[in-house]
């Protein structure tokens, strides 16, 4: 179903005020760092260790003693810190071409540009074409 004249008056202005105020948010630099899925699967494996750990600290602590416990959870809580500072930590692309966001660039191909890279490569031609 279209938009209405006003939805989209409103659609556009909600658009330039986006592009004005929040550029960041709408062109988000990817640079020569992104995520490794090796160190998100072992900041979860770290995650669940580290509640592993915290809870077997709780459940033990009777037959452990009160300091062999927190120190039992104090190892684990650091650990889960440690895994989610492991999985969220980007990490440098080896082999990889800096990304130009002015247009002059040329397009990677569609198959090997993420979602996000189209879109934002969209959002461009867009802008460009007003």
């Amino acid at each position: 179903m279209p938009l209405s004249e006003q939805e989209q008056r409103l659609l556009d202005e909600m658009e330039r005020h986006l592009l004005h105020n929040d550029a960041d948010i709408v062109t988000a630099p990817s640079g020569d760092r992104t995520l490794s899925y090796r160190n998100l699967v072992y900041g979860a494996v770290l995650l669940l260790v580290g509640i592993g750990a915290l809870v077997a600290g709780v459940a033990l602590g009777g037959q452990l003693g009160a300091v062999a416990s927190i120190i039992v959870g104090v190892i684990g809580f650091a650990a889960m810190v440690a895994g989610v500072i492991l999985a969220a930590t980007p990490v440098r692309r080896v082999g990889g071409t800096p990304r130009v966001r002015n247009g002059a660039a040329s397009k990677p191909p569609q198959t090997s540009a993420s979602f996000m890279d189209r879109m934002n490569d969209r959002w461009d031609r867009r802008q460009d074409g007003r």
